[in-house]
């Protein structure tokens, strides 16, 4: 290399448009993020750019306005061209009379954020790397910005929500991390009045840990439980204590706050993402289901102790061996005791079924995950009278 060489530094457009966003991000108010995106889209040579944020119910993706961004009705997921974008995580090219218009997943560590959209008149493979790399800093922006205003809160929640519930969203980690070893996917129902369900996770190094609970009774006393059980697992797990210790941590952090009538089912996981060996214990918690080679394998049924807050003997960690592609799904107990119009009970029979239906499309773990939670919902008749929640991990080998 010659003395006195220097690479060019200039700017090239995609820098200026992704730097566009880069310089702003700081300082930008959450209303406007819609002018810079349209901005970005304008110098690109595009036009009509949306940002679409997925509902609670996950029914639907919503216009956020803005600024220079277009408006209109919301896309149903299941029947639009947003939504398969949204649902597989993949660019969408959709031919028009006056251009083509492309749907981006905004993703954010692999939880989906919602999709932008924009029309250009032709796209070559320049424009997808630009768009792709625009949609993943706007769907940063997204989640940044979020803790910040209640803009998007009011744009995703399609009807009023119960004190109880507002209370277990603001619990809750992302619905969805896709990972290159591990990938977890969770759903709430009902989404809008939710009070004793909640979950939890972190991948820390190369350890996934997963809580699920089920606050006993309904409304506020069960989310105030649930607040209470989850910040024990999280002050434990954080301790780096073994599973056998954050049960009893969590124990009795909820008996000295609520009593000895109060309780919560519970069901602690630690999955090995380098060889795939997954340990549990379980406090009284509807036994997980192992999918493998998309069929429902077995039910991982295993010694349980007592509630959280019962005051039970130390429980037994149960182990198994995962292989690339299986999938672990944890649930509460309103998802198969919720009694269908002619009386008789759902059933894990049922459940299994549903499982295997869905699995056989192949889909990723997101979209099953969703699809599963919805398709329970139409069988009990559109009916839950109790929260019925569904988590899924898959170790991805």
């Amino acid at each position: 290399m010659a003395a006195g060489w220097r690479p060019d530094r200039s700017e090239s457009l995609g820098e200026a448009l992704l730097g566009k966003i880069l310089d702003s991000a700081h300082e930008l108010p959450p209303h406007l993020i819609g002018p810079v995106v349209a901005d970005v889209v304008d110098r690109l040579g595009g036009r009509r750019p949306q940002v679409l944020l997925q509902d609670y119910g996950q029914l639907v993706l919503v216009p956020l306005p803005g600024e220079g961004l277009t408006g209109g009705e919301p896309h149903v997921i299941d029947d639009s061209e947003a939504g398969r974008c949204f649902l597989d995580a993949v660019p969408v090219e959709v031919p028009h009379e006056d251009g083509v218009r492309v749907h981006l997943p905004l993703l954010d560590g692999g939880d989906q954020v919602g999709v932008m959209a924009v029309t250009l008149d032709s796209v070559d493979d320049d424009d997808r790397r630009l768009l792709l790399r625009i949609s993943g800093l706007v769907a940063d922006l997204l989640v940044t910005k979020h803790g910040y205003s209640d803009l998007f809160f009011d744009v995703r929640r399609g009807e009023a929500m119960s004190v109880a519930a507002e209370i277990q969203w603001s619990l809750l980690p992302p619905l969805a991390m896709i990972m290159p070893r591990v990938a977890v996917a969770g759903i709430l129902e009902p989404a809008y009045d939710v009070g004793g369900d909640s979950f939890d996770y972190a991948l820390n190094h190369d350890v996934l840990h997963v809580a699920m609970i089920d606050a006993m009774g309904h409304g506020l006393d069960a989310a105030t439980m649930a607040t209470v059980a989850i910040g024990a697992y999280r002050h434990a797990r954080r301790a780096g204590i073994g599973l056998s210790e954050i049960y009893a941590f969590m124990d009795r952090a909820v008996a000295r706050q609520f009593g000895p009538e109060h309780f919560v089912t519970a069901q602690m996981m630690q999955l090995d993402t380098t060889t795939g060996r997954v340990q549990w214990v379980n406090a009284g918690h509807p036994p997980p289901i192992l999918v493998r080679d998309h069929r429902v394998a077995q039910r991982l049924v295993a010694p349980t102790t007592l509630p959280v807050g019962l005051g039970g003997p130390e429980p037994r960690i149960s182990g198994l061996g995962l292989v690339p592609g299986d999938r672990v799904l944890c649930f509460t107990d309103g998802v198969v005791e919720e009694h269908k119009s002619g009386g008789e009970e759902f059933g894990e029979d049922q459940l299994i079924d549903c499982v295997n239906h869905l699995e056989r499309t192949g889909r990723g773990i997101r979209a099953v995950t969703r699809s599963l939670s919805h398709t329970l919902k139409q069988a009990r008749g559109g009916q839950t009278s109790d929260d019925a929640t569904l988590l899924m991990v898959e170790w991805r080998g």
